[in-house]
């Protein structure tokens, strides 16, 4: 054995294509949106009764063509998870 030589020692990336090339995760890549869709809602917020509320003054949630047509009604009353229901 050469005593000048020295021992390579394993840095754990092994694989060639790893080095060259950044591995990213499929989810990365592809599950994200390329923009923020703009939508339109026909209801607004109310902070006084703090309900989401129809131009007609009833609140949304009343509205059983408008729960199956956008699924919630979620209001930003202090938090993206609080549901009118």
């Amino acid at each position: 054995m050469n005593s000048l030589r020295k021992k390579r020692v394993s840095d754990g990336n092994s694989n060639i294509a790893t080095r060259r090339f950044k591995v990213q995760p499929f989810t990365l890549k592809y599950a994200f949106p390329k923009g923020i869709a703009h939508a339109v809602t026909p209801y607004h917020f109310d902070p006084a009764r703090q309900l989401n509320m129809l131009p007609d003054g009833r609140p949304a949630v009343s509205d059983p063509d408008l729960l199956l047509a956008v699924g919630t009604t979620t209001s930003t009353a202090g938090s993206a998870t609080h549901f009118d229901d």
